[in-house]
């Protein structure tokens, strides 16, 4: 171009329109950048949502480790998991930790009560069966739970079942059983009443006092009281509880529970589940009836308090541990419950609670002779003290019974 060109008007609009074309594709081209960017973020926002499931996971663990309460809450779940998988383990292993103490309790109990035994001195026989310290061993106790009421019914149990004098001392040597009236002492210590057993006891030598004040609303107390001084006095196999209205045969007795000797554990009578009687004034009202659930409520099962037996390792139990069980109004039901957190095994035999006759005498004509007879509705004998000749006449098992028996 030359310098005359300058100032020639065709060349002037042929610059200007360069500017324009220069300025349109300057202003293209952003505008193409611009649409570009808004083209891209479309899909972008399209391919999160499409994600797989690995990315999603991956990105929540990403996004956790940025977000420490959500991490820390995961945690603790994991932790709370943990934790009560742990506190399961420990109550299963606790629970078989009880059982073991339980047993080792009272084990340990039976060994502190034979060692006291022979402190005691109880007279060995060389033609009685003894175990290897020597001691003298015996089937059973029998403890015949009587008051300073009942001498009239002392006196038929003796003239019935209960052997006398020289007889009884042989049924100790020869059948290893020990039969005793167990009586506690009056509130006015030393007064007529004792003065009166006392006289009593020399005659016979058939009464076991016990550290205890007689009173109708204290058998509880007066039931775990004879089993720690039996357990203390004789070593046995098992240990008996009668009332003094109630008619026993004692060679059906000794052949009952001899069955069971090389078994522990053992709790042996009339099972039952009686109602709890919560309203007052009525006879075995149970103060304490709201520990038994709803009104209405059944007690657990346990055995009629006419008669029952347990093995040594459970009077040992009830001696060792007899300043905290609790006591109930009702002796049958506490002694119930002192065994229910035990392994105590329940066995209900029926011949243990006969009616008097004719029941008994049926079942004696049939061959099944009964361990003990009595009425339900008087829960004995119903005047017992003039009935109970009668009864022994008809159900007794004969004298013979109890002589030629074997307790092996």
């Amino acid at each position: 171009m030359s310098w005359k060109s300058r100032g020639d008007p065709s060349a002037s609009s042929s610059f200007i329109s360069q500017k324009w074309t220069l300025f349109l594709c300057l202003s293209c081209f952003c505008a193409g950048m611009f649409f570009t960017n808004r083209m891209w973020t479309i899909p972008e926002s399209k391919g999160i949502t499409r994600r797989t499931a690995m990315e999603e996971e991956t990105l929540n663990l990403v996004s956790e480790g940025c977000n420490p309460k959500s991490l820390n809450q995961k945690e603790v779940q994991r932790e709370n998991k943990d934790i009560f998988g742990e506190v399961y383990k420990t109550h299963n292993a606790i629970q078989t930790l009880d059982k073991t103490i339980s047993n080792l309790e009272m084990e340990l109990a039976a060994a502190r009560a034979t060692q006291e035994s022979i402190r005691s001195g109880s007279p060995l026989s060389g033609d009685s069966k003894t175990d290897s310290t020597g001691k003298r061993r015996y089937l059973m106790v029998v403890g015949i739970n009587t008051a300073f009421s009942s001498r009239k019914r002392r006196d038929s149990v003796r003239a019935t079942w209960m052997p006398q004098g020289e007889k009884r001392k042989r049924l100790e040597e020869e059948k290893g059983i020990i039969i005793r009236f167990v009586i506690g002492h009056s509130a006015t210590s030393g007064g007529i009443l004792d003065r009166a057993v006392e006289a009593e006891g020399r005659k016979h030598g058939d009464i076991l006092r016990l550290d205890h004040v007689e009173g109708y609303l204290e058998l509880s107390a007066k039931t775990k009281i004879y089993f720690a001084t039996a357990v203390a006095t004789w070593d046995a196999d098992f240990y008996v509880k009668v009332d003094d209205d109630v008619h026993v045969n004692i060679a059906t007795l000794g052949e009952t529970l001899v069955r069971h000797r090389k078994k522990q554990h053992l709790y042996i009578g009339c099972m039952k589940s009686g109602p709890v009687l919560a309203q007052k004034g009525v006879r075995y009202h149970e103060p304490e009836y709201w520990k038994f659930g709803e009104p209405g409520n059944k007690y657990f099962r346990h055995a009629t308090g006419q008669l029952y037996a347990i093995s040594k390792d459970l009077a040992t139990y009830i001696s060792i541990n007899q300043h905290v069980l609790h006591k109930y109004a009702n002796e049958d039901v506490s002694l119930g419950a002192w065994f229910i957190g035990l392994d105590v095994q329940h066995i209900d035999d029926r011949r243990l609670c006969c009616g008097t006759p004719p029941d008994c005498e049926w079942k004696a004509q049939a061959g099944n002779i009964c361990v003990a007879s009595f009425d339900w509705t008087c829960s004995g004998i119903c005047k017992s003290a003039e009935r109970i000749k009668e009864v022994h006449r008809r159900c007794g098992e004969g004298e013979n019974a109890l002589w030629s028996a074997t307790f092996k």
